[in-house]
């Protein structure tokens, strides 16, 4: 018996991917001898399984069902088939094609997300371009290089060149910060560079008053870090930015605060301080719970009504910022924020006008569980979107990934994600190849800018809002944290790199399918693979060799991922006996010949 369903393909399941609540969904298989019965099996998270017959239509020649799925949540289904009194069961194989089993053992079922409300496009989010810029890293605006706003136990570096460097103490804790002096009037002096590149989007990691130079240890979340300027500063560098046509999103850390942060040093000084109860104390006043056990941040209590009013009330942090302006915000650790505190977070930004909120989750976001409770991120309530580190390790993978097995897995991960999030909801994360979390990509793949250039060109094929961390567009290097936050490199930066990066924005600005569009895959060989992206009019096909050697591509080699036959044969006769040189790409729009798929 050989059955067939492939999730990607609309004659098997439509509507693609994941819905919206209280749409009518219509499954169907292929099989190619007559069953006794064919049933789908749907289960809602923390309900009962519920079998819905599957009815042969003579016409398509497959068992069909439709269900109309009323409510939001996390949804799995596999198939079970009954032929000559033995049961079989389809579960999900690679890039959603249909498996055959005959026990129901361990089943990998497949996902189905369905979300409350579509979240909101907005389009110069979602068509531009970001720039992710770590504030004390980037430029000093001020006329001599002075710095400002100095801190205590802490030390300035001689050049701009030097290496960053923590001083730790036996125990492993940085007690000595280091600084190289950049601040917002640097940032706005550089506006025309980052014009000129093309991103029409800065995201900064925290700008308020904090201890350390990465200020996720927030001291007083009212104050702009008097290193990085005042609010004048920053009403000054939104004001250009706007005028520029270019936007900014700033960098909430809502679950934790600094240990010197004025709430928590109240709270340890006087147990009667209402900022105590803002903090949970084990043996007050030494231990408390922090994020991670860091005993430098000590965690929030998020369920406290006066923290929560404090964050998203009228008079909150959110509504003070959102008065200069701000376009957006990214929540650091977001999936250690409560629901309910995110979907506050979110109505404060709804009533300012703020249409994106991005969470940091590293994870498929579709199925995070946080101590076995289901996080529903993308159900249109809370976040916009998340940052999407997925990409990151796709694309990494696929540069190092030593044979087809290989890379084809890292594919399907990827094909896995962009069914199971919703359209809107996939367009809206930030995609990433290096952020300050991550070793630089350069140093990542072995200090081969080509492989760099490789590297842009997968993410800005992808969908979603690329995002660029400053200074890998002009070839830093860096391994983990604190050698991943150099200072730019300004006047020896990688002018060809910078060139190239320039023309992916532009090719990603001058083409909306590289927006709005379907994806596929294409693996022809170790090292050499392909994304297509493709809509009514036009297909957009980026293919990579990774390797040394120059190669002629022959489409008997090809092998094609979640595409309709009519692109792939396109693609294919498109590509076919075309020579790509090694460590380079191709990249060819495509006139649709038939509107199919």
């Amino acid at each position: 018996m050989k059955v067939t369903y492939d999730s990607w393909q609309k004659q098997y399941k439509t509507p693609f991917g994941a819905i919206q609540a209280n749409t009518l969904v219509t499954w169907a298989i292929a099989i190619d001898q007559p069953v006794q019965e064919a049933d789908l099996w749907l289960t809602k998270l923390n309900e009962d399984p519920v079998a819905y017959p599957m009815n042969y239509n003579d016409e398509t020649q497959k068992y069909e069902t439709q269900v109309r799925v009323g409510s939001s949540g996390l949804y799995n289904y596999y198939f079970a088939i009954k032929q000559n009194n033995q049961m079989f069961y389809v579960d999900q194989g690679l890039f959603g094609q249909g498996r055959l089993r005959q026990d129901d053992h361990n089943l990998k079922q497949y996902q189905l997300i369905c979300y409350e409300r579509k979240v909101p496009q907005v389009d110069w989010y979602d068509q531009g371009v970001v720039y992710q810029i770590f504030p004390d890293r980037f430029a000093n605006g001020n006329p001599y290089g002075e710095v400002t706003g100095r801190k205590k136990n802490s030390f300035l570096y001689a050049t701009e060149e030097d290496t960053p460097y923590y001083i730790k103490n036996s125990r492993g804790e940085i007690t000595r910060w280091d600084f190289f002096g950049g601040n917002l009037a640097g940032i706005r002096k550089k506006l025309p560079y980052l014009k000129k590149l093309g991103v029409n989007t800065i995201y900064l990691n925290p700008i308020f008053l904090a201890t350390s130079n990465h200020r996720y240890d927030t001291v007083d979340y009212m104050k702009i870090d008097p290193m990085l300027g005042d609010e004048d500063d920053l009403r000054g560098l939104i004001h250009d930015l706007h005028q520029n046509g270019m936007h900014l999103l700033l960098d909430g850390v809502f679950n934790h605060v600094g240990q010197e942060s004025i709430y928590f040093q109240e709270a340890i000084k006087d147990k009667s301080s209402h900022y105590y109860s803002w903090f949970n104390f084990i043996n007050y006043p030494e231990k408390y719970q922090s994020w991670w056990g860091v005993s430098s941040l000590p965690e929030v209590n998020k369920s406290n009504p006066e923290y929560q009013d404090f964050i998203y009330g009228d008079h909150g942090v959110l509504a003070k910022w959102m008065k200069d302006q701000v376009d957006g915000w990214r929540l650091d650790v977001a999936d250690e924020l409560p629901m309910d505190f995110l979907r506050n977070i979110r109505n404060r930004l709804m009533k300012e006008n703020c249409q994106v909120m991005i969470g940091e989750v590293w994870e498929d976001a579709s199925d995070k569980f946080v101590n076995s409770e289901y996080r529903p991120y993308t159900f249109g309530d809370n976040l916009t979107g998340v940052m999407n580190y997925p990409v990151r390790n796709f694309i990494v993978g696929l540069l190092t990934s030593e044979n087809s097995d290989a890379e084809i897995a890292l594919m399907n991960k990827l094909a896995l994600l962009v069914e199971h999030y919703p359209t809107n909801f996939l367009r809206n994360c930030l995609n990433n190849i290096g952020t300050h979390d991550t070793v630089r990509i350069k140093t990542a793949l072995q200090n081969d800018e080509k492989l760099v250039l490789l590297a842009f060109g997968l993410m800005f094929m992808l969908p979603g809002v690329p995002c660029i961390y400053y200074g890998d567009e002009a070839g830093l290097i860096g391994d983990k944290d604190s050698d991943n936050r150099r200072f730019f490199p300004w006047g020896r930066e990688s002018r060809s790199l910078i060139a190239q990066v320039s023309k992916w924005i532009n090719v990603r600005k001058q083409n909306p399918v590289l927006v709005k569009s379907k994806i596929g895959f294409l693996h022809i060989a170790t090292g050499i693979n392909a994304i297509v992206r493709y809509d009514e009019k036009v297909i957009m096909v980026y293919c990579i060799n990774k390797n040394k050697a120059e190669t002629v591509l022959a489409k008997e080699n090809f092998a094609f991922y979640c595409l309709p036959k009519t692109i792939a044969e396109e693609v294919a006769a498109e590509l076919d006996q075309t020579k790509l040189s090694g460590e380079d790409s191709i990249l060819r729009k495509i006139p649709r010949k038939a509107n199919i798929g």
